[in-house]
């Protein structure tokens, strides 16, 4: 190695004096550490885009330059994955020589090139031919390959800081004789970034422990702990599998649990990794003899005159054979003209506690889902398809994110939240009255926005592609907070309500995995704008198929019959009073049946104090002298046996529409914008308890009308699909299948238990690839 580059290794690894020359560099690295922070706030707020890729992804990476035995790493990780029963896939990013298409190793002269595709790579093609091993300078589209390749899984070598791709487990190696050199960036460091980035791990292993001096790694783990939690942290060390050695009779291996030992006489000792050093200090601590040891550059090619110059030391020095790494074997020339033996240690890591390991792996695996929703009717489509994905995916965690209220609509599914309760005078963000957003802001809003994105930013990387439910400032805050390009079923807007803003447009066609629309205008609408959009039923026609089954509310009711409601928002009780009014009034005109239903964000004490009413011993409100029931349940149970609706509800008036039930509301801003939706299928009058009752009175009195709005609804709202199509897309395109795959498959060999420690037995068998390459320098040698 140039005493040069040599002595900027020594530098930026902190074994040099304090007083370098090469000092002038800090100023680099202080430029660059701004651009590097800034690159991750980025991809944190969903700014660059990151995607989840069709197949789960293990990351294998590490903060600083080369040297912390991530190819061992990988290697090892595909073993156990194999081991499994799956077919595992490995994507590096390769050389400058890889075009934008992905290449699989080994396949034919150009994916052989170790130009084109690097060194690291060939090695593991060579040691797992069990494997598919993909070079792609873009790892999200090499991941695409591998799963037409037929993979389960994809372990990804070196991609920490290749933050476009997402991945389901990130480890991060550190070298335990080198931790973080100088502590600097480079170019001033072999730091890539800072140590903070360490909060972004998922496990943490110290690797090479066995080089490192005492008490350094409880050391390291004390100052790491800072930002890995100590159960996260593991150790690891170097062990030879095998020796290789390569002379003019032929090659053989020396198997050290078989018995034999290191191989005899004078080295010279070469490499081209990382940390050379480290490889120099392994063969030392195994008592061999080493006259010289030879340093070259990471990835460097040998080319004749590095042969020559090491064969002209060996001469001098007396030395009887050289050894090498066996990724220098990638590196040699394809014709060497070696005089002396070449010996090749194989060597393998191994995780210190594997039990440990195995189960914190398996647990870290585990796919997490998160439904995200911003109002009441919202919540009870995310809640629907929340309890769907649950059932499709039942070894995954499924969680809810509700931006209005509580959640008690999940909550009631048995769908754990993760956000914060948000209750404002409006019940969430008013898109039709300035004034009631002025009231929002003053009762805290601002406050409450914060607080629901520190906890997406606590939580960010737990889970796979959020989906959200609503309108596109829901996906805003989900990207904001959570980083990673969300699905969005788009319930609030169509192009029968202005249609979308172009903000929303671009926002959709750059960051939205894909939108579902509520009617297929909308979805041709957006596709126009690049838009991924799809029609597959109307998400609000879900909940009709929701209806509780076995189950008649109406039983024993005689017809017709009125359903009430009163809407789920704080300003319900009042209205309710207005309705029961109407009840009085209907019933004095005519005999009928009533039913209200209320919503799961309404308490029914607060509604008998604020309309005056009381329960009777059946249960019924009483409201003078007629009986009206009340039901908690799904919509759609009650709208399938209405004769009609007296609605002040939104998403639920827009549900029983749908099933064909004529809807009666009032006029009222949010009303309005409705109508524009249901068109014939709703009538609006006066919003007091007269006018809606004369209106019932004369609906109810004409089954014609009644049937024309029926007709209506159902052809304006349209059928159901889109919940179901979700998590289809799920499955198939974002990989949630292989996913809940590969995590069953390491649960039902125990988890956390003692078997996931133990590996397969390795009987390595040598691969055509280097045996061929080995037979060429044995021929060279006689």
């Amino acid at each position: 190695m140039p005493d040069i580059l040599g002595s900027y290794l020594r530098y930026a690894r902190g074994e040099s004096g304090r007083y370098s020359a090469w000092l002038a560099l800090d100023v680099m690295g202080v430029l660059i550490r701004p651009f590097i922070g800034a690159r991750n706030a980025m991809y944190d707020r969903g700014i660059f885009c990151v995607q989840d890729p069709p197949l789960p992804v293990i990351s294998v990476g590490n903060l600083c330059s080369g040297g912390t035995n991530k190819t061992p790493m990988v290697d090892m990780l595909a073993r156990k994955m194999i081991s499994l029963g799956l077919s595992v896939g490995i994507v590096s990013r390769g050389y400058s020589g890889v075009g934008r298409s992905p290449l699989w190793v080994g396949q034919d002269g150009k994916s052989s090139d170790r130009m084109i595709t690097g060194d690291e790579p060939l090695m593991l093609a060579v040691r797992l031919p069990e494997a598919k091993v993909v070079v792609s300078r873009d790892r999200y589209e090499g991941v695409r390959y591998l799963r037409e390749l037929g993979a389960d899984v994809v372990v990804a070598d070196d991609a920490f800081q290749h933050r476009k791709i997402g991945r389901d487990l990130d480890i991060v190696l550190i070298d335990a004789t080198c931790p973080f050199g100088n502590g600097k960036l480079f170019p001033s460091g072999i730091l890539r970034e800072r140590q903070e980035a360490l909060l972004r791990s998922d496990i943490v292993i110290l690797t090479k422990t066995e080089q490192a001096e005492g008490g350094a790694v409880e050391t390291l783990k004390e100052r790491i702990s800072r930002w890995v939690s100590p159960d996260s942290v593991f150790t690891a060390r170097v062990e030879v599998e095998s020796w290789i050695e390569i002379t003019g009779d032929g090659f053989s291996e020396y198997r050290p649990e078989a018995g034999n030992t290191v191989p005899k006489g004078r080295f010279i000792s070469f490499s081209a990794i990382g940390n050379p050093k480290s490889f120099y200090r392994s063969l030392l601590s195994m008592g061999l003899d080493i006259v010289k040891n030879c340093e070259y550059r990471d990835h460097h090619m040998f080319n004749w005159r590095d042969i020559d110059s090491l064969e002209r030391q060996a001469s001098i020095l007396g030395a009887t054979a050289f050894i090498c790494t066996e990724k220098d074997l990638q590196n040699m020339p394809e014709h060497p003209s070696l005089l002396y033996p070449l010996y090749v240690p194989r060597i393998s890591v191994s995780v210190d506690d594997g039990a440990r390991f195995w189960g914190a792996v398996a647990q870290k695996l585990r796919p997490e889902l998160i439904v995200a929703s911003n109002g009441y009717g919202e919540d009870a489509i995310g809640a629907l398809l929340a309890s769907k994905l649950r059932d499709r995916f039942q070894s995954a965690g499924v969680y809810a994110f509700s931006l209005v209220g509580s959640g008690k609509e999940y909550r009631d599914r048995g769908i754990d939240v993760a956000s914060p309760p948000s209750d404002t005078p409006s019940a969430g963000i008013i898109k039709y009255s300035v004034k009631a957003l002025l009231g929002d802001f003053r009762h805290g809003l601002r406050k409450i926005i914060k607080k629901q994105i520190e906890v997406w930013r606590r939580q960010r990387g737990r889970f796979r592609t959020p989906v959200c439910v609503g309108d596109a400032y829901l996906l805003a805050h989900t990207l904001w907070g959570q980083g990673m390009s969300p699905m969005l079923v788009a319930t609030a807007k169509s192009v029968k309500l202005r249609g979308h803003w172009m903000a929303e447009r671009v926002l959709m066609r750059l960051r939205a995995r894909r939108v579902w629309t509520r009617d297929s205008e909308t979805a041709r609408d957006l596709s126009r704008s690049g838009v991924d959009a799809v029609f597959r039923g109307n998400p609000i026609m879900d909940l009709a198929m929701d209806a509780a089954s076995g189950h008649d509310p109406w039983a024993g009711m005689r017809r017709p019959r009125v359903m009430l409601l009163p809407g789920s928002r704080p300003r319900a009780y009042g209205d309710a009073a207005m309705l029961l009014d109407a009840v009085r009034l209907i019933s004095d005109a005519m005999q009928c049946s009533f039913m209200m239903v209320l919503a799961p964000t309404l308490e029914m004490d607060a509604m008998l104090a604020e309309t005056g009413c009381r329960l009777n011993q059946k249960g019924f409100m009483e409201v003078g002298a007629t009986e009206v029931g009340i039901y908690t349940g799904p919509i759609a149970s009650v709208a399938y046996g209405a004769d009609l609706l007296l609605g002040l509800g939104g998403t639920a008036n827009q549900v029983a529409a749908g099933i064909g039930v004529p809807v009666l509301s009032v006029v009222e801003r949010g009303k309005m914008v409705q109508k524009k939706i249901l068109k014939d299928a709703e009538i609006l009058t006066q919003p007091t308890a007269e006018s809606l009752a004369a209106s019932a009175i004369g609906l109810l009195g004409d089954p014609i009308a009644r049937h024309r709005m029926s007709r209506a609804g159902i052809e304006v709202m349209g059928g159901p699909g889109a919940v179901d199509d979700v998590a289809e897309y799920a499955a198939s395109e974002l990989g949630w299948d292989a996913r809940c795959k590969l995590y069953e498959a390491l649960r039902a060999i125990g988890g956390g238990d003692e078997t996931l420690a133990k590996e397969p037995e390795r009987v390595w068998k040598m691969p055509k690839k280097i045996e061929h390459k080995i037979l060429k320098l044995v021929k060279i040698i006689k």
